[in-house]
């Protein structure tokens, strides 16, 4: 049985457990990382957001992370038309909590990268994130040189999102910290070359992935997700595991109108030697039955010998249904979004 929490807490113990593992609909769990037990290089945090134009048919990513031993900055353009994908990212060594990461979704922060190919900046501030995000040699798909982003993400006041605190079977002091944030309205401008392109609030819609955590050697994720609107409400999916101790809580959820409606275990059904091939992703109560068709493979691999990262995140389009709470069916029909299986030993 999934365990709800629903006050305001302390993540860890004076032994660097968590104090109440589960999920909850709001981001409830106090994480200070002087409190993580087994040395900052084990310390991984990031944000990531990915915003989807279901109009114009392309996405943009973008990350800030400190993994401990390095920190990973990356920008990628996604082109579904074209059926390609545009990425530089940059590498620092040894951040080990510099970055400056905030240790709330919620709090109001400034986190900010720049190198001579790229520079990204994230700044929270009320119930909107302003995400500035440029690469001046960046090669798009379609041959246009340069991308600059500015965009901000509304989110609505007193919306749910999917937050999970939840350790590991093998190591306790190992432990998942994360909030997904679907449904954020965009609105700004992104520059193509010497093309602008003005986003209207409600043209294009992101979802963030807040991560803090101390991890175990070697994992492979499955994580789905989906912003959107449909039958013109905001609606969003969150689905993933493969990783840490899900007794306590899963991480799947479908999001309706800024409502969380919870979901138990899910999973993704793929040909491993033909991904390309469509998914099946289904959960175990019949309230979700989702054809993913993927549609262009944002890849990355590494490899200095004990480091090693083997990543997928495939953007592609959800057809299919999902049941809410009431019993309300909803069809998805055409809806872009992304998922991904991604192999770790850090």
């Amino acid at each position: 049985m999934e365990h709800e929490v629903d006050r305001k807490q302390n993540l860890l113990d004076a032994k660097g457990h968590i104090v109440e593992e589960g999920w909850a609909r709001h981001p409830l769990w106090h994480y200070d990382r002087t409190q993580v037990k087994g040395g900052k290089p084990r310390i991984k945090e990031w944000d990531y957001y990915a915003i989807v134009n279901q109009q114009r048919g392309y996405a943009v990513a973008l990350t800030i992370s400190d993994l401990g031993y390095a920190a990973l900055f990356a920008i990628a353009y996604i082109d579904f038309q074209r059926k390609a994908v545009s990425q530089s990212d940059a590498l620092s060594f040894l951040p080990l909590g510099k970055l400056g990461l905030a240790p709330s979704s919620q709090e109001e922060s400034h986190v900010s990268w720049a190198d001579k190919k790229l520079r990204l900046a994230f700044i929270k501030k009320g119930q909107e994130r302003h995400l500035m995000a440029a690469c001046p040699q960046m090669i798009l798909p379609d041959g246009t040189v340069g991308l600059d982003i500015d965009i901000t993400l509304v989110q609505e006041r007193n919306a749910e999102s999917l937050n999970i605190a939840t350790s590991w079977k093998e190591q306790r002091k190992a432990f998942y910290l994360n909030e997904k944030i679907n449904c954020l309205a965009a609105k700004g401008t992104v520059r193509r070359g010497l093309e602008v392109e003005n986003l209207l609030l409600g043209e294009a819609w992101g979802v963030l992935d807040w991560g803090r955590g101390r991890w175990t050697y070697t994992n492979t994720w499955y994580w789905a997700s989906v912003s959107t609107l449909v039958e013109n409400v905001p609606f969003g999916l969150n689905l993933g595991y493969g990783f840490s101790d899900r007794t306590p809580a899963s991480e799947n959820a479908i999001i309706y109108n800024h409502i969380m409606h919870k979901l138990g275990n899910v999973t993704f059904s793929f040909d491993k030697e033909h991904p390309e091939k469509p998914w099946e992703i289904q959960d175990a109560e019949g309230r979700l039955k989702l054809t993913f068709e993927p549609v262009v493979d944002r890849s990355s691999t590494t490899n200095f010998v004990l480091i090693k990262s083997n990543q997928h995140q495939y953007f592609g389009i959800y057809r299919g249904m999902c049941i809410l709470d009431d019993g309300t069916t909803l069809a998805i029909t055409d809806a872009l979004g992304f998922a991904e299986e991604v192999y770790n030993r850090w």
